[in-house]
């Protein structure tokens, strides 16, 4: 059993070796197959909004409408494979939990 939490990067990490862009799809993906596109978008924005303050990084997650669609422009630092989650997607996920807590409980942060 490793001690490691999880997002460090130790051997239990299941984000190891993935990209932040990599990761910020997944996270993408799971919002949308429960929320839909247009809140999984709002939310997003609204989340990456206030941590921008703290990972300045965020200002480069672009998240928009084209047509029907939502797409997102992540960071070009986020293509790269690293080692543990990514200061910049904690950060996101971070001011994320507690806007879907207050939308849904546990209901979507279980999924």
């Amino acid at each position: 059993m490793s001690s490691d939490p999880p997002g460090d990067g130790g051997p239990s990490d299941p984000a190891a070796g993935l990209s932040a862009a990599a990761l910020f799809t997944i996270l993408w993906e799971s919002l949308s197959d429960v929320l839909g596109t247009a809140a999984t978008a709002t939310l997003l924005k609204r989340a990456a909004r206030r941590a921008a303050t703290r990972s300045p990084e965020l200002s480069g997650l672009v998240i928009q409408r084209e047509g029907l669609l939502y797409v997102y422009t992540v960071p070009p630092a986020w293509k790269d494979k690293s080692e543990g989650t990514p200061p910049a997607l904690r950060e996101l996920v971070i001011e994320l939990r507690p806007i879907l807590i207050e939308l849904t409980g546990q209901v979507v942060i279980r999924h």
